[in-house]
């Protein structure tokens, strides 16, 4: 729905054991779902149109049921771009995963254009047994310009209880140091990949460095965090990519591809 201060729109999924009972977006957020490895499905978000503007308020919602398995990516880079009325957009991402479920949440590149002003939320609820895979890539600026104002939180809930409670801000009016040495320091890509399996709660991962600007760091439950920079989303994505085989390999029963 388009309004005089931009675009609604929701996307929603469910999916069970049995296959993909809901699966409905609207306006720029379109849904197709993509062939999978046997027993997993697989759905990818296309963007029907330039979004989001600002003005627009977004939403994504992804519900796994008991025993389910889902992989969610996109077709293509979402670019949050100035709108006309000078308003922030607002992406709304809301993930649940249910007994004995897994979910691999894996968009592409969230692009902050000069000149935009993107509030974005990820919500997740996990049931104990629940298994995780999130990445999110944030790259500051098209080739050669300054970014747009872009804010993000990730919130993530296990059996009912906080796992993980984080806000970042970059770009204008964010407050004093982002790009500074103890923040950035003048990379424009930054991002995370965040793995919640059972099997690590008897199997933790170590705090350690990946590399000169990426960090492991382990979660008070079954679950760690890498968090990446780099000067550009092909060195970002490659970094976060080696982890993930590396989970994959020591991990065997949590396919991380």
């Amino acid at each position: 729905m388009t309004t005089g201060s931009g675009v609604r729109a929701t996307a929603r999924i469910v999916a069970t054991t049995e296959g993909l009972p809901v699966l409905a977006g609207e306006g720029p957020l379109a849904l197709r779902r993509t062939r999978a490895p046997g027993g997993r499905h697989r759905v990818t978000v296309v963007g029907a149109m330039s979004a989001p503007l600002g003005g627009d308020r977004l939403a994504v919602e992804a519900e796994v049921r008991e025993g389910a398995r889902l992989t969610v990516d996109a077709a293509a880079a979402t670019i949050a771009l100035p709108g006309r009325t000078g308003e922030p957009a607002h992406y709304d991402v809301r993930l649940g995963v249910g007994p004995g479920g897994e979910l691999h949440w894996l968009p592409e590149q969230l692009i902050s254009a000069r000149g935009s002003d993107l509030r974005m939320r990820t919500r997740v609820e996990l049931a104990p047994d629940a298994r995780l895979v999130l990445r999110e890539e944030q790259i500051l600026g098209r080739h050669g310009e300054d970014p747009g104002t872009l804010t993000t939180r990730l919130t993530v809930h296990r059996a009912g209880r906080p796992l993980l409670d984080q806000e970042l801000a970059y770009g204008p009016g964010a407050p004093g140091g982002w790009n500074g040495s103890a923040v950035l320091g003048g990379h424009r890509a930054v991002g995370q990949l965040l793995v919640v399996d059972p099997e690590l709660a008897e199997n933790p991962l170590p705090a350690r460095m990946l590399g000169e600007s990426a960090v492991l760091t382990p979660l008070a439950g079954p679950a760690f965090l890498v968090t990446a920079l780099a000067p550009d989303a092909r060195l970002l994505r490659r970094v976060l990519d080696e982890v993930r085989t590396a989970q994959r390999d020591s991990t065997p029963r949590l396919s991380v591809r």
